[in-house]
């Protein structure tokens, strides 16, 4: 998950949760249900828009994968964009969090399993008292909604296992000890996701060394990581442990060797600035970065997108090699639907799946249109699919935030 809007309680009054893109509102009255992961289990080792030529990925990701998967076991995250066995996503059921939004917020989701449907599986988790909506309302055949696996929320980047795979038709899961984005939100069945979806699969299942979302680190499938600061070495989810010691660890669960770490931005949000609203890999060596409107006036979250550009434009990744970023434009606020200044304008929050390339849209035509003029250029084989998903939008997230790839092994 990105970031979150305010929700609401039934009767329309605003419940008092920190779920603000641009706006921060006080985190008084939340508590976990259920006791937050004991951070003290912790082990302590633990430019231009340019074709990505999948050649050129390829021999990219041979090159580093042997030696990033090796503090795996073998096993490493592949790119997003690697084929797919499904899809995971998850039913949001829960009045307590977003009131009368809700059914906005069902639409959304449907929209986006019914979309991925056409292209390869999607597994939905839902409560079993949600099945039958749940299935009403994603029509696609290829939509299996499964009520074995309860949930708090629907952001299954961020709850949903991190799956690895070893280039030997191995693969397994790691859980990120979800905890609510630092106990801000109940999180007792989501915290559990993870390891129950291993469980349904059969795959080994292994929790990483830290506290964090999937939503909060993005691999090249080639041994390296960005994330930001501000989410991941923070005290409401890894207190006491050194940057360090919390690089080991990601490196572990991911099978990665390095880290490209952004500043961000800390107590705006939820999420305390995930890095998948603004910046992502195409791969190895090839990077995109939402860069900001210059008709929009500059703010925290402006800058914060220029200066993760900055950072990432001059980097290097894992073998040393220079990476070369791609710009993607926001739209501009003024020109697109929604008017609340806690809406997501996030493109980059975009999921690809087989054959395709599922994105969001706004409403500036001109800006929709580059988006998906570039999105069309970096994925030439797949279908750039552009869909309304306002309602999550104004909760703070987007397509990618909803949905957890489960790669081929």
């Amino acid at each position: 998950m990105d970031q979150h809007a305010r929700a609401e309680q039934p009767d329309g009054t605003p419940t008092p949760q920190p779920l603000a893109r641009r706006r921060f509102l006080a985190a008084a009255g939340l508590t976990a249900a259920g006791a937050a992961w004991a951070v003290s289990g912790l082990g302590a080792g633990v430019a231009g828009a340019a074709t990505v030529s999948r050649s050129a990925s390829r021999s990219a990701s041979a090159r580093g994968l042997a030696a990033a998967a090796a503090t795996a076991g073998g096993y490493a995250v592949p790119l997003d964009s690697a084929p797919h066995t499904r899809t995971w996503m998850a039913w949001p059921d829960s009045t307590a969090i977003y009131g009368r939004k809700l059914s906005g917020m069902q639409a959304n989701i449907a929209l986006i399993a019914n979309t991925i449907a056409k292209y390869e599986p999607v597994y939905l988790l839902a409560n079993s008292a949600s099945v039958a909506a749940a299935q009403k309302a994603c029509t696609n055949p290829n939509v299996t909604v499964i009520g074995s696996i309860p949930v708090d929320d629907c952001w299954m980047r961020d709850s949903g296992p991190v799956f690895r795979t070893d280039g030997a038709g191995g693969l397994d899961a790691v859980g990120l000890n979800f905890n609510g984005w630092g106990n801000k939100q109940t999180h007792a069945k989501d915290a559990l996701v993870a390891q129950r979806v291993a469980a349904y699969l059969g795959v080994n299942f292994t929790a990483a060394g830290l506290v964090s979302e999937g939503g909060a680190i993005e691999a090249d499938g080639a041994g390296t990581l960005m994330a930001t600061r501000s989410s991941i070495i923070n005290s409401n989810r890894n207190p006491g442990r050194t940057q360090a010691q919390i690089e080991a660890a990601m490196c572990a669960a991911y099978g990665a060797s390095k880290v490209i770490w952004f500043t961000g931005i800390s107590g705006q949000d939820i999420t305390d600035d995930h890095v998948d609203a603004t910046s992502r890999f195409l791969a190895a060596g090839a990077g995109l970065v939402q860069t900001p409107n210059p008709a929009d006036p500059s703010d925290i979250w402006s800058n914060d997108e220029q200066q993760q550009y900055n950072t990432l434009s001059t980097s290097t990744d894992a073998q040393g090699a220079a990476i070369a970023v791609t710009k993607l434009q926001s739209p501009d606020y003024n020109k697109i639907r929604q008017t609340s200044v806690d809406f997501v304008d996030a493109y980059a929050n975009y999921y690809v799946c087989n054959g395709a390339v599922i994105s969001a849209q706004f409403g500036d035509s001109t800006a929709d249109a580059n988006a998906k003029a570039v999105l069309q250029r970096l994925f030439p084989g797949r279908a750039v699919v552009q869909l309304n998903i306002d309602n999550l939008g104004n909760q703070g997230g987007g397509i990618h935030c909803v949905t957890q790839p489960q790669p081929a092994p």
